[in-house]
């Protein structure tokens, strides 16, 4: 049988809160790693309200961050970002403050550039087939359809 180690409940406190200043955590990220620990619900409890009370665990902080994130470097569409929020059970008030983050102009032009990239890419000669094959990629990364079927009759009926 293999033993595991047991920690005082400061120690897992300290643990936790490094967890937290790597990254920006949801609530429901640190309750799946406090389940590691076996606590018992009052130490949960009073190690939550700890991380909350020193700024460790911000739910409005890590939904900005993750939007901004999200939508900068791996070019995700509102819709897709919700989705992900409300997946980690973040309020609806701390989802539209994150979306807020994201500049309209610079929203825009990503779902251009993203959108012609793929177009440039796609080795597709049937119009519609390489329209359909757009969309379905615009809808994976989560931007909105009226959007979506602006962009690619833009781009795809500019090449004729």
């Amino acid at each position: 049988m293999i033993q595991k180690k047991s920690f005082t409940v400061d120690e897992i406190k300290r643990k936790l809160e490094q967890y937290c200043v790597y990254q920006d955590r949801c609530h429901k990220e640190v309750e799946q790693k406090m389940r590691e620990f076996n606590l018992i619900q009052e130490a949960k409890e009073l190690i939550l309200l700890s991380l909350m009370q020193d700024n460790f665990l911000n739910e409005e902080r890590f939904a900005k961050s993750f939007a901004r994130g999200k939508f900068r470097i791996k070019s995700w569409g509102k819709q897709r970002i919700i989705r992900e929020l409300k997946f980690r059970e973040i309020s609806t008030y701390n989802i539209k403050t994150a979306l807020k983050e994201i500049d309209e102009q610079e929203y825009l032009a990503t779902i251009y550039k993203i959108t012609e990239n793929r177009n440039e890419v796609l080795n597709e000669s049937n119009i519609f087939k390489r329209k359909k094959k757009l969309i379905d990629f615009l809808m994976r990364k989560g931007f909105e359809n009226d959007l979506i079927f602006k962009t690619v009759n833009d781009i795809v009926t500019e090449e004729k």
